[in-house]
């Protein structure tokens, strides 16, 4: 068998294209980037480890588990995360909340950001890398979490502060922006089923999917400077109930940031 009838072999059993390719790369030890090597090489033959490597990750792939997780990376912003089952899979839709929280520190001369629930520290991790002058601080309430996170900012060489903590429990000062990607799934969503790889407590937040989006948003008027932002992703059709949650907190400026697809996915508001 050659490359491109294991690819199609891939395909066959039901994988997308790209995701084919990437588990190919994978498996016979080749960056994750070198697509172009496949083109090149498409009439190579295929070791027969390579071949039986290729189809159980396959046959991973094909149970829900995410890509990030059976290759051990993600890229995220531009960044080389490595991902494990300790965090979520960062989903490209969360880099509309990485250009906002951006835009709301543009002009400062040293932005103070806090991302809660870091998770992989992607969101942090992204900011740092745009804005070297930002001060970063990435909570998050699981130390497996704050160990992976910790070790991608290592790998990338970008100094963000980690701190574990239930949301504001130990967190001290004040911010200029409040970004957070936090659980919002309903308890009893159906899609939980398909997301059995992922961490639940990063998942799945009480019967409207809202619990850990109003501990936060009740409580970060106390850690915000004058003026600053409160920044928020959420599910596909909880927007509005954000927004309200927003203005009864008394924040000003309430708006909601479209996705990838067109969703409203983010929604926020300013001291």
């Amino acid at each position: 068998m050659n490359v491109a009838q294991c690819l199609t072999r891939g395909q066959v059993l039901g994988l997308p294209r790209l995701e084919a390719q990437i588990l190919f790369l994978h498996a016979a030890g080749r960056s994750l980037h070198d697509r172009a090597w496949l083109l090149a090489h498409d009439t190579d033959e295929v070791l027969p480890e390579q071949i039986a490597a290729f189809e159980a990750l396959a046959q991973r792939r094909l149970q829900h588990e995410p890509v990030a997780y059976i290759v051990g990376q993600k890229e995220f912003f531009g960044l080389n995360l490595a991902i494990d089952k300790r965090v979520l899979d960062p989903r490209a839709d969360t880099e509309v909340l990485v250009d906002w929280a951006l835009a709301c520190g543009a002009g400062l001369e040293r932005p103070r950001y806090l991302d809660l629930g870091t998770g992989s520290g992607a969101i942090a991790l992204a900011l740092k890398s745009q804005l070297s002058e930002a001060e970063v601080l990435a909570v998050d309430n699981s130390a497996e979490a704050l160990s992976l996170a910790a070790q991608n900012a290592h790998n990338l060489a970008l100094n963000v502060g980690f701190l574990q903590s239930n949301w504001f429990s130990q967190v001290q000062g004040k911010f200029n922006v409040l970004v957070s990607n936090p659980p919002y799934i309903e308890d009893h969503d159906a899609h939980l089923a398909m997301l059995t790889h992922e961490p639940l407590q990063a998942l799945a937040s009480g019967p409207d999917g809202l619990e850990d989006i109003k501990k936060i948003v009740q409580n970060a008027q106390n850690h915000l400077e004058a003026g600053g932002w409160l920044l928020l992703e959420h599910g596909w059709k909880q927007a509005a109930a954000v927004r309200s949650l927003l203005e009864q907190a008394g924040f000003k400026q309430v708006q909601s940031k479209l996705d990838l697809a067109g969703i409203e996915r983010c929604s926020g508001g300013q001291k």
